[in-house]
């Protein structure tokens, strides 16, 4: 009798541990917070409110078990994850959609009625949960039933690259990667610097994708993957970018190791530097000086690219990168909130060449410093006081972006304007390894890219502070004037037309549908693409000729296309926005060719002939209208500067009354001056 009954209780034993698959809930579950929608999309939706209480019918059993979760657009790290009262953790901060995998301790899920919660944090953010999956088993034995070896080779080789592994439904998949110091984890995502890496997965039907940045083409492949195989998939990608003159920068780096945040260490950075085929990066962790080639060296990865020590010199009035910087230096007093202060403090570390202003349009400590409080976009003039005395102007932050990417390109406009020579690049500001991308924002600079891991830091630092620089997010333009005078000239003009052709570049799997040549900040040129996507290398060349101007400007060339839609390359939505709508694309710029119209050998500001003309005309608007006749709107935006700045000449009313009765573009240079002033509260 009590072997019978030891038998029994044996067999209800295996039964309560040896549990099937748990399904919790598999229908989308939306949660935000009702009537403000974060986005859009969520706007004719109604949540479920910020919690989530979903109850759900189980059998107990005695082991820790894994649960995954189905997740999309999740922007705060604050929604808490609870199964019966017991926290296992957060959703993962990540807008794009993966599966999570969480720890469920033992005896966690008891018989019948058993209670899934989310706890929302006090903040918009619209999130979806499409299903949640309990599965018995530590993580390590559930992803351990199938195993897929993945290699990416560029001809023969094995090359650095990125490795996306995702599932029918697009979601970056859950791995299992046994560590590796060449290798940077996380969900659906591996670098690697060998090119190979084994990895643990659910057996399913899975989609492999190969990247290496901008230059490379993308590979992908389907797979299945069955329970006890041990599957092999080879991709194959090929350079269909080279950029023969230009070296590949990232100057806006960081790692939780040194900045304290985000979620890449030092030594997961350098696959993902390597991965993303980046030749220069440059080390900004906030206040210290962080210097990575220790850990490249470690790493073996001395050949595939140069490291520079930076500073990003975090302020309540800005954020600024200072590099290249001596080891040893003394790091920057990041208290100070006087510009001059910080310039010259900066300026003067060892070793410091260029200094650019980060994501200007972002607020942090209740400051931004292209705000219409502190800055007018319309003239770059800065109210506040200080000289904009950078080399450089974050145009494009790819962790970083604004709801309307020409926001900042605006910005730079007018600082080009008012007369100041600042360089615009991209770059990604990442702290992370995969959520947000490494050189997904870059700048091309003019420089010799004979060897990655020699590039000449000096040269890349004189080209950079001439403008001689190509910057984009997915898309590279570049033009010529006149068929010599090239991004960063003086273009000395001989006949009475100019000659502009450009140049637009980018991998097969992006596109571009447009591209814009821009005068003094405003479109003059436009024209559609078509016919781009699967074409790699030069995409596009247009030929525009317009009529030589009357005093000197410069051009800028900008082209666009939409975003790519496979998940390994998906951009960022803004994580500072004004509004709710958002409209991802793929971009690429020029920095300006400087047009020397009046025959002078040098290049003359905006700001001057603005200065000059109310000046010798006076400022009476009428005559000033009249004279504006020969300019364009940026003169005109210049000209309502000046005038905004001096003892009322005119009732606004009045001034209105005369502008009605002037040209279009004088009209809406004033406009712009105007829609760039503070608003009232």
């Amino acid at each position: 009798m009590g072997l019978i009954r030891f038998l029994f209780l044996s067999f209800c034993f295996l039964q309560s541990v040896a549990v099937a698959d748990l399904l919790i809930f598999d229908e989308p579950k939306h949660l935000g917070t009702s009537g403000v929608p974060e986005w859009r999309e969520f706007a004719s939706k109604t949540p479920l409110g910020m919690n989530l209480k979903h109850v759900f019918q189980a059998q107990a059993f005695i082991g820790a078990g894994t649960l995954l979760i189905w997740q999309d657009d999740v922007k705060s790290g604050g929604w808490q994850v609870r199964l019966n009262g017991r926290g296992l953790g957060r959703l993962l901060t990540y807008e794009s959609k993966v599966v999570h995998s969480l720890e469920v301790p033992p005896g966690t899920i008891k018989d019948g009625l058993n209670t899934f919660e989310i706890l929302g944090p006090k903040m918009i953010d619209d999130v979806v949960l499409h299903r949640a999956v309990l599965l018995p088993g530590m993580a390590a034995d559930v992803f351990g039933k199938a195993s897929l070896e993945v290699s990416v080779k560029e001809g023969d080789q094995s090359v650095p690259c990125r490795i996306t592994i995702t599932d029918t439904d697009g979601f970056l998949a859950p791995l299992y990667v046994a560590a590796d110091r060449n290798l940077a984890i996380r969900p659906g995502v591996v670098y690697t610097l060998s090119g190979k890496v084994r990895a643990g997965l659910l057996p399913g039907r899975y989609k492999i994708y190969a990247t290496r940045g901008f230059e490379y083409s993308m590979a992908s492949e389907e797979v299945e993957v069955k329970a006890g195989s041990k599957g092999k998939v080879t991709l194959r990608i090929k350079r269909e970018v080279p950029m023969p003159g230009y070296v590949s920068c990232d100057t806006h780096i960081h790692v939780r190791t040194f900045s304290g945040h985000g979620d890449s260490t030092v030594e997961e950075r350098i696959p993902t530097i390597a991965g993303e085929y980046i030749e220069l990066a440059v080390a900004t962790d906030h206040n210290v000086h962080a210097d990575y080639e220790p850990f490249q060296q470690k790493a073996g990865a001395d050949e595939y690219f140069t490291t520079v020590i930076g500073n990003e010199v975090t302020t309540k009035v800005g954020h600024f990168n200072a590099y290249p910087i001596k080891k040893a230096s003394p790091v920057v007093d990041h208290r100070s909130e006087d510009w001059p202060t910080l310039m010259s403090h900066m300026r003067n570390t060892p070793g410091v060449q260029v200094i650019q202003l980060n994501h200007p349009r972002n607020v942090h400590s209740g400051f931004s410093p292209t705000s219409p409080e502190h800055f007018n976009f319309a003239t770059g003039q800065n109210p506040r006081g200080p000289d904009w005395n950078f080399d450089a102007f974050e145009v494009i932050t790819s962790a970083a972006l604004q709801d309307d990417l020409m926001r900042t390109f605006r910005d730079w406009f007018g600082l080009l304007n008012y007369g100041y020579r600042i360089t615009g690049l991209a770059s990604s500001d990442t702290h992370d390894v995969a959520r947000y991308i490494l050189g997904q924002g870059r700048t091309y600079v003019a420089c010799d890219d004979s060897d990655p891991s020699r590039v000449p830091v000096d040269q890349v630092c004189k080209s950079l502070r001439e403008g001689r620089a190509l910057f984009g997010m997915g898309l590279l333009t570049n033009m010529k004037v006149d068929g010599k005078f090239e991004v960063g000239d003086l273009a000395s003009i001989q006949g009475d037309k100019v000659i502009a052709e450009v140049e637009v570049l980018g991998p097969s799997w992006v596109e571009a549908d447009t591209v814009v040549l821009y005068q003094n900040g405003y479109k003059i040129r436009e024209r559609q693409l078509s016919g781009t996507r699967g074409k790699g290398g030069l995409k596009a060349k247009v030929k525009w000729v317009i009529p030589k101007p009357r005093y000197d400007v410069w051009l800028v060339a900008v082209a666009k296309g939409p975003a790519v839609k496979e998940p390994c390359w998906e951009i960022p939505r803004p994580y500072q926005h004004k509004g709710i709508d958002w409209e991802p694309s793929v971009i690429g710029a020029t920095n300006p060719v400087w047009i020397d119209a009046d025959g002078d050998a040098k290049f003359t500001s905006l700001r001057h002939y603005a200065k000059k003309l109310v000046r010798d005309v006076g400022t009476n608007p009428k005559k000033l209208f009249e004279h504006l006749v020969a300019h364009d709107s940026a003169m005109a935006a210049q000209v309502a500067g000046i005038l905004y700045n001096l003892p009322p000449v005119l009732k606004p009313n009045s001034l209105d009354s005369l502008l009605k009765k002037t040209s279009l573009h004088i009209q809406q240079g004033f406009k712009d001056f105007n829609n760039a002033l503070p608003k009232g509260p």
